[in-house]
């Protein structure tokens, strides 16, 4: 049989090329916002995202029981939500304190499913990077309406998050995958269309937009899982944790080279903070 490339490249590459293509992507949705909107263009990556899954998935081949379908649309329907929200906290705040904040969610659903001193040590990290975080943002130059919306919006990213790890597992239960995900995807971006259907003949009048916006969808949903998956089957849980830790640096890196978003003293030591608590937070058993 062939080998794939990929798997001659070291796992911690691969993931740190699918974090870097990930945020990459985020860095050029935020010079969209100006342009279409931050929710705008949050839906649009979902249902772009959705088109090339299902067009490469095919998902309808798949046998589906009405239960396996309930499993992904709820999925679907949170990992949009998650998407909208995180779009709108970058657009108030900076890439790197968004993201590190966001991780929240899953290092709490890791520790309060865990047992033992790593999630404690995890969530006392996680809060110490948080607050600093959280601090550094209100006492910022961003105006304080600016700080509250981006701070709420990222929270709700954080929940969300969480509720979506909880809902992956029960569709990886199922044998789903990435169908599972096509039809989430597909689910999640038709729940929102009401709200964003508006935007429809502004984007296909547009050619320039619609391209750049494919682009987002492509780097920061069709190309990060892909290449998740490649590192999930190569490496143990607790180094899949320990490579996790990696991505709030990585995007406080594309921020500051993308977006000139240069993190100061106390930012970085937030972000070390919930770095630590990724890395500390207990490998999940899939």
């Amino acid at each position: 049989m062939p080998v794939n490339p990929l798997e001659r490249v070291p796992a911690p590459a691969v993931f740190v090329v699918s974090g870097l293509t990930q945020y990459v992507g985020a860095a050029v949705a935020v010079g969209l916002f100006a342009r279409l909107g931050a929710p705008e263009v949050g839906w649009w990556r979902i249902a772009l995202a959705a088109a090339v899954l299902v067009v490469w998935r095919r998902p309808w081949r798949r046998a589906w029981s009405r239960r396996d379908l309930g499993w992904s649309a709820a999925f679907g329907v949170v990992l949009a939500a998650m998407n909208l929200a995180f779009y709108i906290a970058i657009e108030h705040l900076p890439l790197g304190t968004a993201v590190a904040i966001e991780f929240t969610g899953p290092v709490v659903v890791a520790a309060l499913t865990g047992r033992g001193w790593r999630s404690r040590a995890a969530i006392a990290a996680a809060a110490v990077g948080v607050v600093l975080l959280a601090g550094v943002t209100l006492g910022s130059g961003l105006s304080r309406a600016d700080a509250v919306v981006g701070l709420g919006a990222i929270f709700a990213a954080a929940a969300c998050w969480g509720l979506y790890i909880l809902l992956g597992r029960r569709v990886a239960r199922v044998g789903a995958g990435v169908d599972g995900l096509a039809v989430g995807m597909a689910v999640g971006s038709l729940c929102f269309v009401p709200f964003f259907v508006h935007s429809t003949p502004e984007v296909l009048s547009d050619g320039s937009l619609l391209l750049l916006l494919v682009v987002v969808a492509v780097c920061s949903s069709v190309i990060p899982y892909g290449l998740e998956q490649v590192v999930l089957r190569r490496v143990p849980p607790a180094t899949f944790a320990v490579l996790l830790a990696l991505l709030p640096a990585t995007a406080a890196v594309v921020g500051a080279v993308m977006l000139q978003q240069l993190p100061g003293v106390a930012q970085v030591v937030g972000l070390l903070c919930v770095s630590a608590a990724i890395a500390l937070s207990p490998p999940r058993a899939e």
